[in-house]
């Protein structure tokens, strides 16, 4: 990115937005900048009556976005300004929620790393595009974090049971096909071809219906030639993650159902691993937050993220994970506590 360019490019005509996440170097991790940019530009869509389409994309070719921009965000927490920082979750919620409730078409292109807030801004598109390059995941209890951006909502609605307490628990990644599979992206199109793409939906962009879910039906019928074929499915994997993780009430139940493990051992015995490097306090946090918002209103959902976001931030987990992890890489987290049955949840007013 030159210094000179802004943080979110805006592209098209009179009948087509194309918002670009501009900063390829840091893997076009969000600030509040650039979710203020992306607001901005979803209003001025909103309201051309001649804008039909809006394309979401990021630049450079490592990732569409990596989340949030955690470096600036531990840098504000150790400053002391909470109030910042919770500032930032609130308005990047606000701007997920604009996506989700579009009046029009949003298609979003997620070539390469897709995770944490990126997966946030994708998951409000009607349609999201994924290529052998894609990689979804939600890793945020590994830093002392929980998977928010609407997602202990809408994982309900787009996964098979127990994905979304596997996925938010483990951060389980996904690759390529993966993720149509899973159901966080609707199509699978080889990376090569999205120059292709992208120049067919700003040409057609004018001839769409007006209606929303007209358009999308449009649009799908039109990128599907240019689509890979669904991946093959996993009904071994289904299986194992529904037994050992659908509508489980609490971590305990969890272990105690892997420990009984008789199918995937090493599969078991990895899952084990994932979540001894993880948070207990952001572990604890997490499955309390996907049982209390499953079924709920979005809006909800984010309200309560809000709260949970805030309290997080101040842990002292939070700052050690992101040291841990992104600052120092030393991988070696002090969590306090350090383990779950120390977590106190009755501190939690969600």
């Amino acid at each position: 990115m030159d210094p000179a360019e802004p943080s979110v490019l805006v592209q098209g005509h009179p009948h087509f937005r194309g918002l670009v996440l501009n900063r390829p170097r840091g893997l076009n991790t969000l600030t509040r900048e650039m979710v203020g940019l992306l607001k901005s530009a979803l209003e001025e869509a909103r309201a051309a009556p001649e804008v039909r389409l809006v394309l979401l994309w990021g630049a450079g070719d490592k990732g569409f976005c990596a989340g949030g921009d955690l470096k600036g965000l531990a840098r504000t927490v150790r400053e002391g300004d909470i109030d910042e920082v919770a500032r930032f979750f609130k308005e990047e919620y606000a701007l997920d929620l604009m996506l989700h409730e579009f009046p029009k078409p949003v298609v979003a292109l997620v070539d390469g790393i897709t995770m944490g807030g990126g997966l946030g801004l994708a998951a409000g598109a009607g349609l999201i595009v994924a290529t052998e390059r894609t990689r979804m995941a939600m890793p945020e209890t590994r830093i002392g974090f929980f998977p928010d951006v609407g997602a202990t909502g809408w994982l309900f609605n787009r996964c098979p049971p127990g994905y979304p307490e596997f996925l938010a628990l483990t951060g389980y990644e996904l690759l390529g096909g993966e993720c149509v599979r899973i159901g966080l992206a609707t199509h699978l199109v080889k990376s090569a071809r999205l120059g292709e793409l992208r120049a067919w939906l700003e040409k057609s962009a004018a001839g769409l219906s007006p209606e929303k879910e007209e358009a999308l039906k449009e649009l799908q019928s039109r990128i599907k030639p240019l689509a890979e074929a669904p991946p093959s499915p996993q009904p071994e994997m289904d299986a194992w993650v529904a037994e050992h993780f659908a509508g489980q009430a609490s971590l305990a139940e969890i272990t105690a159902s892997l420990a009984r493990c008789r199918v995937g051992l090493k599969f078991c015995a990895d899952v084990f691993q994932r979540l001894s490097e993880r948070s207990p306090t952001a572990l604890s946090l997490t499955l309390r937050m996907l049982r209390a918002n499953e079924g709920r209103p979005l809006v909800e959902v984010f309200a309560r993220e809000a709260r949970a976001a805030r309290f997080m931030v101040a842990h002292p987990d939070y700052l050690e994970g992101i040291r841990a992890r992104i600052i120092d890489k030393d991988d070696r987290p002090r969590w306090q506590p350090a383990t779950l049955e120390a977590v106190q949840e009755s501190q939690w007013d969600l």
